[in-house]
């Protein structure tokens, strides 16, 4: 059995928050894989399912981001889980918008979710960081990270969630790498489909005319630069 938590707070004046993107996570894994409906326990809200053969537990803790551990332990007690059964989905201001990483332990780097499930069960769970970038001033992180995300994010997030939850069959088995791969083929999928084949392997001249064929790569670099700059 695995089980996945998402750390956020709980509430609609949060729930848009870039802090919120581990529930996000989790909530898109429910309703992708058809798991069932969510219910109030163990100081929060779980969700049931399965991946295959393998039972799977999505937690939302209700205890506000700095007591999320409280919520995690109970629920690990209960279902007789060790930390290394567990998965964590979170916000990380030292990774771009949009990039995902995932890493086995480590330290808290001032995320008070993760130092509280430190000190509640331990450093050795499994963690998937969810890029929300930095402000650029430690003075602006807190309205940073409490603040709702933007329209501009939107299209980054959508890819990102969705990778997430086409990948997470793959992280309840430990394959870390093809989590990782299906993530990556959803927020920077191949791009040779971009280039229009050439007049001579064609055999006849491209569709668009010459005025406007230098525009679509300028546009799509547009856009992906748009999209990594904020």
């Amino acid at each position: 059995m695995k089980l996945f938590v998402g750390l956020g707070n709980p509430g609609a004046k949060y729930a848009k928050n870039r802090h919120n993107i581990g529930f996000m996570a989790v909530e898109r894994i429910a309703v992708e894989h058809g798991f069932g409906p969510w219910r109030a326990k163990f100081q929060g809200e779980l969700s049931e399912g399965r991946f295959g053969s393998t039972k799977a537990l999505l937690l939302k803790p209700a205890t506000f981001m700095n007591k999320s551990g409280q919520s995690v332990g109970e629920a690990m007690r209960f279902y007789k889980l060790t930390a290394e059964d567990v998965v964590v989905f979170y916000d990380e201001l030292d990774l771009a918008p949009g990039k995902c990483r995932v890493k086995q332990g480590g330290g808290t780097a001032g995320h008070n979710g993760i130092r509280s499930l430190h000190a509640h069960i331990g450093p050795e769970y499994t963690r998937v960081r969810l890029g929300i970038g930095h402000p650029g001033d430690k003075r602006l992180v807190s309205n940073h990270v409490l603040g709702d995300f933007a329209k501009a994010d939107l299209a980054w997030l959508e890819d990102l969630l969705r990778g997430i939850a086409e990948g997470t069959p793959q992280l309840a088995k430990g394959e870390d790498a093809r989590f990782m791969n299906a993530v990556a083929l959803r927020t920077a999928p191949p791009r040779s489909s971009d280039k229009a084949p050439k007049p001579e392997a064609a055999g006849k001249p491209p569709p668009a005319p010459k005025a406007e064929s230098p525009q679509e790569p300028q546009s799509k670099l547009q856009q992906l630069l748009n999209k990594f700059a904020r």
